[in-house]
């Protein structure tokens, strides 16, 4: 899968370079992201969309009068929300703790359009894959148990020995409105397809459970 990928994304990057006409735009894109996970095991635990953003940069290249490539770069906020109760042995609640979860990924995607002209303006959709590599992020804990307030964040460690694997791909949805001075409004749809949890079990040295990324998006964009 990976390979593939990177297969298709080099033809992407192929194709940039060997345009020669004044049709191929470059853009910018910037927008709100609403992450999530989805988690392969049970633990009882209440995962929630998140709330971040993203910024980067796009390559508009024609292949036909309605067919585009459209490779990128992207600084894409991911991550999660999680909400938990706080009991004793005899069920008796004794508080809730909230934990957030800021990832930070530097994506290249390479997404095919299909243009659809609307008068002078056109509709836009498309999909493709992505590639992305892990580059910071942040844990923040807060909550109240019994009289005591708790307030903790940290950084995270990406690699196999961290909490996160560094690595993450998988595959675009995008739809979009773009006007005739290159001004366009856009939402997307990542489908995380790595598992990016690194922390395993001590005793089995097998990853407790797959966790894979998921992020709705919507921003607005400007082609040149």
């Amino acid at each position: 899968m990976k390979k593939l990928l990177l297969s298709v994304m080099l033809v992407g990057a192929a194709l940039c370079a060997s345009a020669q006409d004044g049709s191929v735009r470059f853009g910018i894109k910037a927008g709100a992201t609403f992450p999530n996970v989805s988690v392969s095991e049970d633990f009882g635990l209440k995962f929630k969309t998140n709330t971040s953003f993203y910024a980067g940069a796009t390559v508009d290249i024609p292949v036909s009068d309605m067919f585009s490539v459209q490779p990128g770069l992207t600084f894409m906020g991911k991550g999660f929300k999680l909400d938990e109760s706080v009991s004793d042995e005899d069920g008796n609640v004794l508080g809730s703790v909230s934990a957030k979860a800021n990832l930070f990924y530097i994506e290249v995607p390479v997404n095919i359009l299909v243009n659809i002209p609307v008068g002078e303006n056109k509709v836009f959709l498309g999909a493709g894959p992505y590639y992305g590599m892990g580059i910071t992020g942040t844990t923040k804990v807060k909550g109240i148990v019994g009289d005591e307030s708790v307030s903790e964040s940290e950084d995270i460690e990406f690699g196999d020995d961290g909490e996160f694997k560094r690595a993450d791909y998988g595959i675009n949805f995008l739809a979009g409105y773009q006007l005739f001075n290159g001004f366009n409004i856009h939402a997307g749809y990542g489908l995380g397809l790595a598992d990016i949890n690194a922390e395993t079990d001590p005793e089995s040295d097998e990853v407790v459970a797959k966790i894979k990324n998921r992020v709705i998006s919507v921003g607005i964009g400007f082609s040149f």
